[in-house]
């Protein structure tokens, strides 16, 4: 059995590398070994190729995959080697009240994947994190496999955007943002049944994929113009929901301005530079919610697993370029450069 690995490394803003490593390991009882079959780049992996958040310069990266079980410690139950699961992006236990509760991305006994770019991947918590998939990654087409992809992160975070921000059938829903989780987060604001879905949009591309995923309409306007073009679509009202996907202060600041009152703002971009008024949500009755995306609760409890296999939705087609691991450093700049809404990445 091989000792080492193939892994992406961020060696700085701008340059990633591909090393041999020692080969992921089994360092608890409760952790499992999973070899990769599909990962991918995330948008969140930017701020880091772009030097607009630190991370540590030859360190592994990464934190979406799908594989097969290789190897388990002696207390995991759930799985066993030979299984296909998905990864999700948090590990949790699985047990403690917050996990019961559903919010498995911040467990307290858990944490977040950081090294998913890699041949082979240590679980910790394996019986609290890992979502089990029929059969092996060999039943399913390139199609599905990229979809099981999507609901370790992307197509989980788009739909606590939704049920973060309340959407409820027959309202008006406005999603912030076109990459990935956006356009997850149309799909997922279709599944809660609004009947309007607003997608913010000045790619054509994305606005195409956003329209086949359900969104009725699409602005392509920023900062004010943006909030005054849903006002005028809303009867001066705005949205009853707002998905936020982004996590800068204009996306933040234009969906406060287009949300109505008494609505709510689900947010599940990573945020950076915001700053909300306490007295402006007061005044105006508007909830903000979210976070990072209890990815497991979702995946299982809310059937995102099932309406993948069922193939009711078909969020894969985020993924516009495929890579291999040999080839990450064109996978991050396509995706830093726009070329592409999500790369994925083949092993």
């Amino acid at each position: 059995m091989t000792e080492t690995m193939k892994a992406a490394v961020f060696e700085q803003p701008g340059v990633m590398a591909v090393r041999e490593l020692p080969k992921a390991r089994l360092e608890a009882d409760d952790d499992a070994v999973v070899r990769v079959v599909r990962a991918c780049v995330c948008g969140s992996d930017l701020w880091y190729f772009r030097g607009l958040s630190p991370h540590a310069a030859n360190s592994q990266i990464g934190h979406e995959a799908i594989g097969v079980v290789e190897e388990v410690g002696p207390a995991v139950e759930s799985v066993k080697p030979g299984d296909f699961v998905v990864l999700p992006f948090p590990y949790s236990c699985g047990t403690c009240p917050v996990c019961k509760a559903g919010f498995e991305s911040v467990c307290p006994h858990g944490g977040y994947f950081g090294a998913s770019q890699s041949e082979y991947v240590r679980v910790p918590e394996a019986d609290g994190t890992c979502v089990l998939v029929p059969g092996a990654p060999e039943d399913y087409d390139d199609a599905t496999l990229a979809s099981l992809l999507t609901i370790a992160d992307v197509m989980s975070t788009g739909y606590h955007a939704a049920v973060s921000a309340e959407v409820r059938p027959g309202g008006t829903a406005v999603v912030m943002g076109d990459g990935a989780v956006g356009l997850c987060g149309v799909i997922s604001a279709k599944m809660l049944g609004a009947s309007r879905i607003i997608a913010m949009s000045r790619h054509d591309d994305r606005a195409a994929l956003a329209r086949e995923f359900g969104a009725t309409d699409i602005v392509p306007e920023r900062d004010q113009a943006a909030v005054d073009k849903v006002l005028a679509m809303t009867d001066g009202y705005g949205a009853d929901a707002v998905l936020e996907c982004v996590g800068s202060r204009q996306s933040f600041d234009t969906a406060i301005g287009l949300v109505r009152r008494g609505g709510v703002i689900g947010r599940v971009g990573l945020p950076h530079d915001v700053e909300i008024s306490a007295e402006g949500t007061f005044y105006a009755n508007v909830g903000i919610k979210g976070g990072p995306a209890p990815v497991r609760h979702y995946d299982i409890d809310s059937g995102l697993l099932d309406a993948v296999l069922n193939h009711e939705i078909n969020p894969g087609r985020v993924f516009t370029a495929e890579y291999d691991l040999d080839h990450i450093q064109d996978a991050y700049e396509a995706m830093d450069r726009r070329k592409v809404i999500k790369s994925l990445i083949r092993f």
